[in-house]
């Protein structure tokens, strides 16, 4: 799988709950839509290494079959509305966001 990685950094404190609402009601939902994608992972971090903080605030993991089936859905409606909702969030809450793409690859665990 094809995988856009995407990392936001933490909102300010007094704006925390009015981001996580944003994000669960507008933004999550948005990407959701977007055509081609298999699969979507959303984590809200909690704490960092050894009790440090943590690095980010928020990921999503958008899964797609093939570079192809990403750059096909970058030029849908959908994907026009998830990168305005996303320029919309920088602009209103402060935080950065930061995209990276690559291939996912699976280990066996244990033994």
């Amino acid at each position: 799988m094809y995988k856009l990685i995407a990392t936001w950094s933490a909102p300010p404190a007094a704006q925390l709950d009015e981001f996580e609402q944003h994000y669960d009601a507008v933004h999550a939902p948005a990407a959701a839509k977007v055509p081609n994608l298999r699969r979507i992972v959303l984590t809200r971090t909690a704490d960092g290494l050894e009790g440090g903080e943590p690095g980010f605030h928020r990921v999503a993991e958008m899964l797609f079959d093939s570079p192809e089936a990403l750059e096909e859905s970058s030029h849908s409606d959908e994907w026009a509305t998830m990168r305005a909702d996303a320029g919309g969030m920088v602009e209103r809450f402060g935080v950065t966001l930061t995209v990276a793409l690559g291939w996912e690859s699976e280990l066996p665990v244990g033994g």
